[in-house]
């Protein structure tokens, strides 16, 4: 995010600006040439192979592609505590096979193997009053399985207007494709921060009229703010961008984790609310900042497979 919010944003919707030029590489891994073709296979193909290749096709590459493979585990073992190498390897491929799945659900959107999906959800009761208020709420979420789902799942019934707060990837076509299925499917909006301070405003106006912005915070990029917590009982961070959002505006954060339990259904989880006074010292934003990392670390431990640690 910026020096206010996490991950990225800019002032309009799914447009960014940047002062740095950026050369599309035609047929990169995570460009627009493969994100077309698993467009055309998640809308195009029979329903039963959109179902069950893509956990089969997930793990196939966990398998083949060590080195990605090694990253995620060694991540895993952060969160879950070392296993045996048997167990790297299973678990490995699970959360491959279940980011597949997930993105096959999220790239089906408007064709023959698109449904809505089914959550079941674990609501703590002061989130529950939260969400039925008036007031504007920042989500605290993470790269989990069915993320991209939350702002629709979870705001639909209470009429509330999402926007989505991420990084900007590295191939802007891409991210255009996939930015425009995100907010076609899930009724949200899509905001990519970048470093200009003033691009967090919207954020602000948005709460204060309101809405939600969830944003993520389990990973913090090279250059942006974070606080120092504990997390899976050792060193760690979080971003400090939407802290100080919360400070600034009176928005509760409210902790939103999911797992994927099966096909397009999904567990969602909504913890404490979490409060950060407008003349919060150091001390009470380090306070707020680890019971974020808390409520992160309790869920990731409980469900390993079910996050994606594949980016920084």
């Amino acid at each position: 995010m910026s020096a206010l919010v996490s991950n990225s944003t800019s002032p309009s919707s799914s447009s960014t600006t940047s002062t740095s030029i950026r050369v599309e590489r035609p047929f990169a891994i995570d460009g627009l040439f493969w994100r077309r073709v698993a467009q055309r296979l998640a809308c195009s193909s029979p329903s039963w192979f959109a179902r069950w290749a893509p956990p089969v096709i997930g793990a196939a590459i966990a398998l083949l592609l060590a080195g990605p493979r090694r990253a995620f585990v060694k991540r895993l073992a952060q969160a879950r505590g070392p296993k045996s190498a048997v167990r790297d390897v299973l678990d490995a491929c699970r959360a491959f096979g279940n980011f597949a799945s997930c993105i096959t659900e999220v790239l089906s959107a408007g064709s023959k193997n698109a449904a809505a999906p089914v959550a079941t959800i674990d609501s703590h009761p002061d989130a529950d009053r939260v969400l039925a208020s008036n007031g504007g709420i920042i989500f605290a979420t993470a790269h989990t399985a069915g993320w991209e789902s939350l702002g629709g799942l979870l705001t639909r019934q209470h009429r509330k207007s999402v926007m989505i707060v991420m990084r900007r990837e590295r191939s802007e076509e891409a991210r255009k494709l996939h930015d425009a299925i995100r907010e076609a499917e899930g009724g949200v909006r899509i905001v990519h921060v970048e470093g200009d301070p003033l691009a967090s405003l919207p954020l602000v106006r948005h709460l204060r009229n309101g809405g939600v912005v969830a944003v993520q915070i389990d990973r913090v990029p090279v250059g942006m703010c974070r606080r120092v917590v504990r997390l899976f009982g050792a060193p760690g961070a979080v971003p400090e961008g939407p802290l100080r959002l919360a400070q600034l505006t009176g928005a509760p954060i409210v902790p939103v984790f999911s797992a994927r339990t099966g096909h397009r259904r999904y567990e969602v989880h909504l913890r404490a609310p979490i409060s950060v006074a407008r003349r919060a010292d150091a001390e009470a934003i380090d306070e707020a900042a680890q019971r974020l990392a808390d409520t992160l670390g309790d869920f990731v431990s409980a469900h390993p497979t079910q996050w994606f640690a594949f980016g920084e």
